[in-house]
């Protein structure tokens, strides 16, 4: 899979989520290591969804990952907490604020 492929499929599956919610400014960069590896970043802002396919320097967190992993997390096959025990999953950053990133996902 290549990186563009991995971006679409994020964003397919994104597509419907609502963060209306979500009253306050999050951002989270993802590093996709492996096949496809690039980065990309969701934002939430104004209670809107924005993901984006290049880095956000003003991010609260950096998720680390193959897309396997990531994709395993977004379709709810994997909890992230696990993933970042069993080491498929790093984090940089705010741990407290990539916890947020389960709310929506």
């Amino acid at each position: 899979m290549t990186y563009e492929e991995i971006f679409e499929k994020v964003k397919e599956m994104l597509k419907d989520t609502d963060v209306s919610s979500v009253k306050e400014h999050v951002a989270f960069q993802f590093n996709i290591t492996g096949e496809g590896e690039g980065a990309f970043y969701i934002e939430v802002k104004d209670g809107q969804l924005h993901i984006e396919p290049y880095e956000y320097y003003d991010r609260d967190a950096v998720f680390i990952c193959k897309a396997k992993t990531l994709f395993d997390i977004m379709s709810k096959k994997t909890d992230p907490v696990l993933a970042f025990t069993l080491g498929k999953l790093k984090v940089e950053g705010s741990i407290e604020q990539a916890l947020k990133l389960k709310d929506f996902l």
